[in-house]
């Protein structure tokens, strides 16, 4: 019996030893893992042009987080607010590249940033009859761009974008303005029939123009009428 108790603890004490060795065995092999800037942004690298976001964002910012002084620590910051634009992840993509243009002002990337901040903004823009914030986002990230780098690669194509927001921007205002004219709300009306007349005027149509100051006239007219 008492040869039987010896050898149970020396099996319990054999197991427990070899489970002690398999458990610093992995810990060696994690640490055997550990893999260098150039190999996590390979990897970050190739997951992207796959189009593994995902992955390319785990890769990029362990390389930021271990090698934040790595000649690809710059490139990690970048690709990092890309990844979430291509995620449409857009208020992590606006922050990673904020934060980038706020640590690298000079860095030639910069003007690239920008119009991606911008286009953050244009890919949630809404139908004419919904709220134009991230409209007004847009224009205001674009102009930003161009007034900073006006000749930029990018600044033609945040230029073309701006057109079109503030098309947009026209739509909405009539479509609120016709909304309040058919509501018999004139005054409402004229206060915005007349803003796309001052703030749209070079983005309507000349059909839509004509159409606008006839129904200033109406709602002048309308309101004179209450009035008296």
């Amino acid at each position: 019996m008492k040869r039987h108790r010896i050898l149970n603890s020396l099996t319990l004490t054999v197991v427990f030893l070899c489970l002690i060795v398999e458990l610093a065995g992995c810990s060696w092999f994690r640490r055997q893992e550990t893999t260098n800037p150039d190999e996590l942004a390979l990897r970050g690298m190739e997951a992207f042009e796959d189009g593994d976001y995902r992955g390319a964002l785990k890769a990029f910012r362990t390389l930021k987080e271990r090698y934040p002084y790595s000649r690809y620590a710059i490139l990690a910051e970048l690709k990092i607010g890309d990844a979430h634009f291509h995620r449409k992840e857009y208020p992590e993509a606006i922050a990673a590249y904020e934060e980038f243009a706020s640590l690298h002002p000079k860095n030639e990337a910069v003007p690239y940033v920008l119009y991606q901040i911008g286009a953050c903004y244009y890919e949630q823009l809404m139908t004419r009859d919904r709220d134009q914030t991230a409209t007004r986002e847009a224009i205001s990230s674009f102009q930003r761009l161009i007034k900073s780098y006006p000749s930029s690669a990018e600044t033609n194509k945040a230029k073309e974008r701006v057109q079109i927001c503030r098309e947009l921007l026209a739509e909405n205002e009539l479509y609120v303005a016709r909304f309040y004219y058919k509501s018999k709300h004139y005054k409402a009306a004229l206060g915005r029939f007349e803003a796309v007349l001052i703030d749209y005027n070079d983005v309507i149509s000349s059909e839509t123009r004509r159409e606008v100051e006839e129904l200033i006239v109406v709602c002048k007219e309308k309101i004179a009428d209450i009035i008296e």
